[in-house]
């Protein structure tokens, strides 16, 4: 005899395990510490020192993703191995339909966890795409960046590019949006450390990509050199925003490294978009407790941005006065004197130390002074 509520219950039940069913796989799989718990879990070893672990958690991240798409890739495979499903050619609904009609439970559930991470319409009803598309997913970039943070920190940089490599190569599964330009900064540290300068400079220059504004006809930034020698710094940025923080570390590392093999007008124009974007988000900082505030000049902006924490942290962290100094050095090089001695005036007046006393010597007597840490030929 059945118990009272045992119908409701049996009832209840069904309808949960419908519901588990008709989830993409992708959020089923959430559900049971997935692929990227483990990697979660491989990031909080690799901060506390725990490299082995974070290591074999990483590994097991990409491994566990990797086995969950290869498992639904063959499902899918051995759907359409079948003489009936071969006659139907390419064409993904009439495939579809044979999956509902004979019940084909594994090949449903591939083909949701596809839709999930794709736009369907994005497979232009090709099975073909469909089977490709499940494949690519067998890899797992962030994991493969991780791999080769625990490889760099051990000192094993040649295994730490091939990750990062591996990683960047496959950006367009990354789940987090710009990643792909972090992976690009450690391939450029990486390879400046190595002395593979050439590398180095590719790598800055795929993230200048993104700089609408630089990568633009080359007549922008010869219109804005052009202001910056006719007006001088101050105006030149009270004309002039660029809010591109994403790019300004690629930037300011090329114009040093333009600098330290005497191009200096290719130097200028990085260094000088550098500082432009620097200032943008000192002003647009200070914006942000005061509406009304204006830009009037450098002096009165070091004097705001040295009361607020934040941006002396910035400041520091951007290179700020060395940014400025040796732009200002590669303009007297390309002949843009006047350019030139009103930064150095600025940072004799208000520059930390080490650029205050260049920034004076250079008043007195202007000189190509070397940046010494970078060695090696220019590409």
């Amino acid at each position: 005899m059945k118990k009272p509520g045992y119908g409701r219950f049996l009832a209840g039940f069904f309808l949960f395990c419908w519901a588990v069913l008709s989830l993409p796989l992708g959020a089923q799989q959430r559900r049971q510490d997935p692929w990227w718990h483990t990697l979660e879990l491989g990031k909080r070893y690799y901060r506390s020192g725990s490299y082995g672990s974070a290591l074999r958690s990483f590994e097991d991240a990409r491994n566990s993703r990797k086995n969950f798409y290869a498992k639904l890739e063959r499902d899918l495979i051995n759907l359409l191995s079948i003489h009936e499903v071969r006659r139907l050619g390419d064409d993904l609904s009439l495939v579809e339909v044979y999956i509902e009609k004979e019940f084909r439970v594994d090949a449903a559930a591939a083909l949701r966890e596809l839709y999930y991470r794709v736009p369907k319409e994005s497979l232009h009803n090709s099975a073909r795409q469909a089977l490709a598309g499940l494949g690519r997913f067998k890899t797992y970039p962030e994991a493969e960046y991780w791999i080769g943070e625990v490889y760099r920190v051990e000192g094993e940089t040649g295994i730490a590019l091939g990750q990062y490599q591996k990683a960047y190569d496959e950006r367009a599964l990354l789940e987090s949006p710009g990643f792909e330009t972090e992976i690009l900064y450690k391939i450029a540290g990486l390879r400046r450390m190595r002395g593979e300068y050439t590398e180095m400079v590719f790598a800055l220059e795929e993230i200048l990509k993104t700089d609408t504004l630089w990568s633009q006809e080359s007549f922008n930034r010869t219109n804005m050199m052009r202001s910056l020698e006719a007006n001088g710094i101050n105006r030149f940025l009270l004309l002039f925003r660029h809010n591109s923080p994403a790019v300004e570390r690629a930037h300011r590392l090329l114009g040093m490294y333009y600098y330290a093999y005497g191009r200096h007008n290719r130097a200028a124009e990085h260094l000088l978009f550098a500082s432009l974007i620097q200032n943008t988000l000192i002003i647009e900082i200070l914006k942000q407790d005061r509406y009304d505030y204006g830009f009037t000049g450098l002096e009165k902006l070091a004097e705001e941005a040295g009361r607020k924490r934040d941006l002396v942290s910035f400041i520091e962290d951007t290179e700020y006065f060395r940014t400025l100094y040796y732009l200002a050095n590669s303009l007297h090089a390309g002949g843009r004197g006047g350019a030139a001695r009103e930064i150095w005036t600025f940072l004799r007046d208000y520059g930390p130390g080490e650029w205050r006393g260049r920034s004076a010597n250079q008043l007195r007597n202007p000189e190509l002074d070397r940046i010494p840490e970078i060695t090696g030929a220019p590409p």
